[in-house]
């Protein structure tokens, strides 16, 4: 018996391992808010190659559609195509992701850190220069299949995540 715990102690990949760290934002960062996205991650069913010599269709997204809300459970903004995140006060950031990480939930949205190359408006997020998506759950490419026969047809997968917003 104990050379069996001894082996189940030295031999510790043989256990599921723990979900990876989420993305890091960059050193000296700060957490200046979160905000809790609820909505749909819209995907187009569209020819892989559009110039036609390749007959393959797919999925392609084409952006997120939701509702932001703070902690206190009240709506601060929306999410939209872009990416960009506006909120009520005014305040508007676009961003580019920079990398990306596996959800530990199957089906769902990859985890993402983005930087912010565009601010609009003056509010909220003003200082923000990164912005972390965790916590995601669903969104992810229709399991149908795309075909020609389906070209144009448009899905809303729902999706949930929080968006962590940094600045300095």
């Amino acid at each position: 018996m104990r050379r069996l715990v001894w082996t189940i102690a030295l031999c510790g990949s043989a256990l599921p391992a723990a979900a990876e760290e989420p993305l890091a934002a960059s050193p000296g960062a700060k957490l200046l808010f979160a905000a809790q996205a609820q909505g749909v991650q819209i995907y187009s069913c569209q020819a892989k190659d559009p110039s036609g010599k390749d007959p393959a269709y797919g999925w392609v997204l084409t952006g997120p559609q939701a509702v932001l809300t703070g902690a206190d459970g009240r709506q601060i903004g929306v999410h939209s195509k872009g990416p960009s995140w506006i909120l009520a006060d005014g305040s508007k950031v676009t961003g580019a992701i920079v990398a990306k990480g596996a959800s530990p939930q199957e089906g769902a949205i990859p985890w993402l850190l983005l930087r912010v190359d565009s601010h609009e408006g003056s509010g909220r997020l003003d200082g923000v220069s990164e912005i972390r998506r965790l916590n995601t759950s669903g969104g992810a490419e229709p399991g149908e299949s795309c075909t020609s026969a389906r070209a144009g047809e448009v899905a809303r997968v729902p999706y949930s995540a929080t968006y962590e917003f940094y600045g300095t």
